[in-house]
């Protein structure tokens, strides 16, 4: 499929920056992604292009960090409730900066890790580097994963039961007592988070029939509730003997990162210095010379 961001802002619907309109990845999230919902009116786009370099390097510009005036950095677009008629269809769009994008994900932010294992069906666009980095997205996986999930999903918990429901929400709470869109990432962010212990890989659509049970009100409140407390029990257990690494492999995502930068503008050698290059050399020559000793 054709890049969304792309497609509205030549309609003039959207007006984000000029590099946000070329996306190198671009994904459906949310409920769609999960499983949980046949109506495709409502979208939530996310996805990362790459800006000049003098964003991603501001020195290239001439400023010096901490001093005088700098360049206003761009980190993210986003806009929400865009109404696209013709699709007859409401989107959600969050355009990353490629470096924000990365350390999001390599703090294994849930939103994050979400969009890099989407269903092949939610990848509206992606390009070579959009592939590079979903073919590396296990890469990102470590057992700080837990701690963020666990977060995200303790705060769904206490928003279930919200005293100042709005729009939609307030009919909800009406109708079962709480609310049951919060419990459902309340479960879904647990079950993902077993996942990526137990494998270091993720099926947003594992639990989907359980999720839909929950959304419709089948499930109460007190279930929820204690399911949450039994399951942070059973995954810190998991967390100490996952086999995963207690924190990300930096270098090698900034091995990543920097290939595809390199990728999208060229050769970095006058931006920085890559650490590891000289030595890398120097044992391949090392390597040459003892084949003829």
């Amino acid at each position: 499929m054709a890049s969304i961001v792309l497609r509205l802002s030549e309609r003039g619907l959207i007006k984000p920056p000029s590099y946000a309109k070329e996306t190198q990845y671009e994904v459906i999230t949310g409920s769609i992604a999960y499983g949980v919902s046949s109506d495709m009116s409502d979208c939530d786009i996310v996805g990362f292009c790459i800006p000049s370099k003098e964003v991603v390097f501001p020195h290239l510009g001439g400023e010096i960090q901490g001093f005088g005036t700098q360049i206003k950095r761009f980190d993210q677009y986003q806009q929400h409730h865009i109404s696209d008629k013709e699709a007859d269809r409401e989107y959600d769009i969050t355009v990353y900066n490629i470096v924000k994008f990365f350390q999001l994900c390599m703090d294994n932010n849930p939103n994050m890790v979400d969009c890099l294992f989407v269903d092949q069906r939610c990848i509206l666009h992606s390009t070579k580097i959009g592939n590079m980095v979903r073919d590396a997205r296990k890469d990102f996986l470590h057992k700080g994963s837990w701690y963020k999930f666990k977060g995200y999903s303790f705060s769904q918990l206490h928003k279930m039961k919200t005293k100042n429901p709005e729009g939609k929400r307030v009919k909800i709470i009406e109708q079962f007592g709480f609310d049951t869109k919060f419990a459902l990432h309340v479960i879904r962010l647990l079950d993902e988070v077993e996942q990526i212990l137990l494998f270091g890989d993720l099926d947003l659509t594992r639990s989907r029939e359980h999720l839909k049970a929950i959304r419709r009100g089948e499930v109460p409140y007190e279930e929820i509730e204690k399911y949450f407390y039994v399951k942070e029990k059973e995954l810190e257990k998991l967390y100490h003997s996952s086999s995963l690494p207690y924190k990300p492999d930096e270098p090698r995502l900034k091995t990543l990162l920097i290939n595809c930068l390199e990728e999208f503008y060229g050769s970095l050698d006058k931006c920085i210095k890559i650490s590891g290059t000289n030595e890398s050399l120097l044992k391949d020559l090392k390597t040459l010379v003892s084949k003829y000793e």
